[in-house]
């Protein structure tokens, strides 16, 4: 898939640089030499990213990206903000009116096309995540037609800390967040928690052990008030064994958390805390925001501790540690991912 890119810049030199290093990479990239051109070709375009400059003449960086936040058409476009200020309060701006990531000039080409590769891959499993689950609920309902009054999908309301499953109990159902997050978590006998994964909208929950009809091996939170659809074991084994693009989306869900808890057990196992620290702060600035614009970070220092495995006090000066390098912020008591390839040179080199 060809991706289109926009870039918004007044300098003539950098604009044409970006351009240049992102058609050498296969993406289709298009360019605007102010803030205004910019939104007009953004919502003529539409456009599957844009990299936009924040100081600019007529509507900068701000201007930009307020506009575009308020039109439907183009509320969900990945931006990437290009500055040489590195003031904290810049950051913390575009972090709020909706930016997705930061690159301070001067860059160089990796770092451009590391960003711009992270942003679009977050579109793609949208994409992907929101089709498979729309044919999903299809058959769905495609049964229910076929047994009147079974009731297969049913709507709920769980408010914070609920408990949806417990270890080892029998699974009854399988789960999907429409709102909300949940977390699950295994117990250790000296009563510490290890988060074992995170889920937020468009997720389905519990679905390993009703396909492999053993006890829950985790227990099921939720971590703010949420909604979730529920099905039963027997419907949706019933659909899992008719239907083979079914069978095949839950196959390819059990091997990308196999991969992720593999690539998970390796980083607590052999890296720095550092780097643990990083890497999971990654993790769930993905998971949260999920091509979205929100990179605050909606989860307590205790849970973030327990998903990277170290104790809260380490992390916290972790954290503080993270701050004075300018890689996050901390507003309100709230983590801000203001500066997530920071964070990824952390992840990698410590």
């Amino acid at each position: 898939m060809s991706y289109s890119i926009l870039v918004i810049d007044d300098n003539d030199d950098i604009r044409e640089n970006i351009v240049e290093i992102l058609q050498l990479a296969g993406y289709k990239a298009d360019a605007a030499s102010n803030g205004k051109s910019g939104v007009a070709l953004a919502l003529k375009q539409k456009p599957d990213l844009i990299v936009c400059d924040i100081m600019m003449p007529e509507l900068d960086g701000y201007g930009v990206i307020h506009l575009l936040r308020t039109n439907p058409e183009t509320q969900r476009t990945p931006v990437i903000f290009l500055t040489a200020k590195s003031e904290r309060s810049d950051f913390r701006k575009g972090m709020e009116l909706g930016a997705d990531d930061y690159i301070t000039k001067p860059f160089d080409d990796l770092e451009l096309l590391k960003a711009v590769e992270t942003r679009l891959k977050r579109v793609e499993f949208a994409a992907k995540n929101h089709k498979g689950v729309s044919n999903f609920f299809e058959e769905l309902n495609a049964v229910s037609a076929g047994l009147p009054g079974s009731g297969l999908i049913e709507a709920d309301s769980y408010e914070k800390k609920r408990v949806l499953y417990s270890e080892n109990k029998t699974p009854r159902f399988l789960y999907y967040v429409n709102s909300g997050k949940v977390k699950t978590f295994r117990s250790h006998p000296d009563g510490k928690e290890y988060i074992t994964n995170l889920y937020v909208s468009g997720d389905f929950i519990g679905y390993t052990s009703l396909i492999e009809d053993k006890f829950y091996d985790e227990t099921a939170q939720v971590m703010e008030d949420a909604e979730l659809l529920r099905i039963s074991k027997e419907n949706f084994l019933k659909l899992l064994y008719n239907d083979p693009l079914i069978a095949q989306k839950f196959i390819q869900l059990i091997s990308n958390n196999v991969r992720d808890k593999e690539e998970r057990l390796v980083n607590l196992a052999y890296s720095s805390l550092r780097k643990r620290v990083a890497n999971g702060l990654l993790i769930i600035s993905s998971k949260i925001s999920r091509g979205s614009a929100n990179l605050i970070l909606e989860i307590s220092r205790e849970e973030i501790a327990q998903f990277v495995g170290t104790a809260t006090e380490s992390l916290i000066r972790t954290l503080s540690d993270f701050k004075s390098e300018g890689a996050i912020e901390i507003k309100a008591g709230k983590i801000l991912m203001t500066n997530p390839s920071k964070l990824h040179k952390i992840a990698d080199n410590g």
